[in-house]
């Protein structure tokens, strides 16, 4: 019995550095935020201006942002498309719109061995969360 308890307790050890291995793998974009500014003009709206940073092969979950979106890739080349949308590949200059009721279901770096990065000007409610995840 004590055998058994220890193969499975070794099981669960090695699954769990698999586990922790691949979670490594697959990195998260960097997000630098680089102005907000209340638009005094559109009360209870704020513009928001960020960078992302897409490491190679990483992605987005589904997920809406409640605002206008702006996007200019800056270096690399970027997926995108929102519920409805062709997905459209993107190159440094090119831009791409999200609405405010747009889902964005695909949002990657087109890359699995170059980083990529992209400019996003936001206007949405003032103190609204930038990024809603969503099915």
């Amino acid at each position: 019995m004590t055998f058994i308890k220890l193969i499975l307790a070794l099981t669960c050890l090695l699954s769990g550095t698999l586990v922790a291995q691949e979670a490594k793998v697959t990195q998260e974009a960097k997000v630098t935020q680089l102005l907000s500014k209340d638009l005094t003009d559109l009360p209870g709206k704020e513009g928001l201006m960020i960078t992302v940073e897409y490491p190679p092969g990483s992605s987005d979950p589904i997920h809406r942002h409640n605002a206008h979106a702006f996007i200019y890739v800056l270096e690399g080349s970027i997926v995108m498309q929102v519920r409805g949308g062709k997905e459209t590949i993107l190159t440094p200059g090119q831009t791409f719109y999200e609405g405010l009721d747009d889902v964005h279901i695909v949002g990657r770096n087109a890359s699995q061995t170059k980083p990529a990065k992209f400019l996003v000007f936001f206007v949405k409610d003032k103190g609204a969360p930038v990024l809603v995840p969503t099915n």
